[in-house]
């Protein structure tokens, strides 16, 4: 059993205990009692883990497996081929040399830094590194290696934000991770009130793997807070497949757009998860019906020891015009790569 007191960023690192006689948030209980261990999580899914000699199960990788409970019920028992289970299952390829191209810092966040966490890439939107806690830990996370150590705390917000104090052209503060809505709701309601009091905002958005794998974590203290700030606020959620689309994650969707959320989704485009037109069809279909707009589809961000997830450019083009042909322009994502120094996302033609 995990120890409830401590919490694991990304990097696997330990951070503060909480304090005597905290009592944990139902979504946070469900965190906890997720799978840390590659062993115990093929168990689960009926697979031998004798039979498994390329997954690494070295209980001290550094970027280790981190997987929520309510997340490996969407898997499929007995393949090891689920698209759900090979997002997060770390495989020994993971540590082979890396291809030309594949970095610590593939879309460069640090040259883009204002502050410590707070990032400025492009006009008119700043993002700021809410925690480097998150639910899940994405094999193929373009963050896996960032410096969370060096991004603030709740005890450094103010003096973070207070660097965009004189960047009136900034108008959306977007929150990123690790996870935002891995901070607990009091945390998250202390750094929205801190984000109100820049005049020049107009716009608050989310960037959050959540309400995916963890849809307890929306619940009625979350959605009040969101209904309640002055700003507009977007929420871009990640989902890759349309199995991760169960009846309680369109329930969360459903209740985050009642409140007022503007909601996208952005995916990746994954070899041996999502590299196929109706499986990204059927994504697109699942999302509109839970009240998500398709956003984008990303090419693999070519951080160090995610080269086996990359899908070809031809290949991708091929994949997304063949998408073009199954649904009406609006559920047809845009197929983009993020450039390091770019001024925006770059469409991929």
């Amino acid at each position: 059993m995990t120890d409830r007191s401590v919490s694991p960023t990304m990097s696997g690192h330990m951070i503060a205990r909480t304090p005597a006689g905290w009592q944990p948030e139902s979504w946070q209980r469900e965190l906890a009692e997720g799978y840390r261990l590659p062993a115990e999580l093929l168990a689960a899914l009926g697979l031998d883990a004798a039979m498994h000699a390329d997954v690494d199960f070295d209980p001290h990788n550094p970027f280790p497996q981190r997987v929520p409970l309510s997340y490996v019920q969407r898997m499929r028992r007995g393949d090891p081929s689920d698209p759900l289970l090979r997002q997060v299952l770390p495989l020994l390829s993971e540590r082979a040399p890396s291809p030309a191209g594949y970095g610590r810092d593939p879309v460069g966040d640090l040259d883009a830094a204002l502050a410590p966490g707070v990032l400025h890439k492009y006009q008119g939107r700043a993002l700021l590194i809410a925690t480097g806690a998150c639910a899940v830990h994405c094999r193929y996370c373009f963050r896996r290696h960032f410096p969370y150590a060096d991004a603030p705390g709740a005890s450094e917000w103010k003096s973070a934000l207070a660097t965009l104090t004189d960047h009136k052209d900034v108008y959306e503060i977007i929150l990123s991770g690790g996870d935002p809505l891995a901070l607990t709701t009091h945390r998250l309601a202390a750094l929205i009130e801190r984000i109100t009091v820049l005049p020049q905002l107009r716009r608050l958005r989310l960037h959050t793997r959540l309400p995916v794998v963890l849809p307890a974590r929306i619940d009625q203290a979350l959605l009040t807070l969101l209904a309640n700030t002055r700003l507009k606020t977007v929420m871009v959620i990640h989902a890759n497949h349309a199995n991760e689309i169960d009846t309680q994650v369109r329930s969360a969707l459903v209740e985050l757009a009642t409140a007022g959320v503007t909601l996208l989704n952005q995916s990746v485009l994954l070899q041996g998860v999502n590299d196929d037109a109706a499986a990204l069809a059927a994504l697109s279909e699942a999302l509109f019906d839970a009240g998500v707009t398709p956003y984008y589809l990303h090419l693999l961000d070519r951080v160090e020891g995610s080269a086996h997830f990359e899908v070809p450019t031809h290949e991708a083009l091929q994949i997304h015009a063949q998408l073009r042909a199954l649904l009406p322009g609006y559920l047809v994502p845009r197929l983009v790569r993020e450039e390091p120094g770019a001024p925006a996302k770059t469409p991929v033609f």
